[in-house]
């Protein structure tokens, strides 16, 4: 139960909640572990519930009638999915992968609606949560169209670095395929992307990258990529 408890307290989706509506939250959430590889849902199911990430990383995609995988999202600790189509009773949009194994805290959506009729302050969760992840979505959109490959790889890793302007490094959190396909990329793009950090200090060895110098690799990222265009 303490796990729930602080997954629901630490979430973004319930994390300005008062403690009471926590509890009761908490009482009707159940705690699952998947392995790596293991299937959530599929996408056109009919969603019953709400997912609350303790650890681990879930990847959410869909797949075209060729049968190709576009992936929409991942997601870890902190996060929460398929909220909004389990509120309002429709299918899953998309389908939900463990990229590792992970921990999560499972919300019966019946329940969840519930309480929304009764308790404003969970409808209100709900709402932020929306507009959070939407700005996301046009985060998303912008770095896909506005910046380059490897622009998008280094702002990854700048993503995932907590170490200031120094050198550090970043451990990948899941496997480079899977990174490709978050950043829209193929997966020989995303080497080269690689590659060509390596002018900005990154170096990377397996699933570690290096960096020698965050606020290069920053000023990288956030860099205009039409400038070479323009200069002369």
């Amino acid at each position: 139960m303490t796990v729930i408890l602080d997954t629901i307290r630490k979430s973004v989706l319930f994390s300005e909640l008062p403690q009471n509506l926590v509890d009761r939250v908490a009482a009707f959430a159940t705690l699952r572990e998947v392995s790596q590889g293991e299937t959530l849902f599929v996408q056109g199911e009919p969603s019953d519930s709400v997912f609350l990430i303790a650890r681990g990383w879930i990847k959410l995609y869909r797949v075209a009638p060729s049968g190709t995988e576009a992936v929409v999202a991942v997601k870890t600790r902190g996060h929460s999915f398929a909220e909004a189509v389990a509120i309002r009773g429709t299918p899953y949009p998309v389908s939900a992968e463990a990229a590792t194994e992970a921990v999560l805290v499972r919300l019966d959506a019946r329940k969840l609606r519930q309480m929304i009729e009764t308790e404003p302050q969970i409808a209100r969760s709900l709402l932020v949560n929306c507009v959070i992840k939407l700005q996301a979505f046009v985060t998303q959109v912008e770095q896909l169209k506005a910046r380059s490959g490897s622009q998008r790889v280094a702002e990854f890793l700048i993503e995932l670095a907590d170490c200031g302007d120094d050198k550090c490094y970043v451990d990948l959190p899941y496997n480079k395929v899977l990174i490709a396909g978050r950043l829209g990329m193929k997966p020989e793009s995303l080497s080269r992307a690689f590659r060509r950090l390596r002018d900005y200090g990154v170096r990377i060895e397996g699933n570690r990258a290096w960096i020698e110098d965050m606020q290069r690799l920053i000023d990288f990222a956030s860099e205009d990529p039409s400038l070479p265009w323009t200069k002369g």
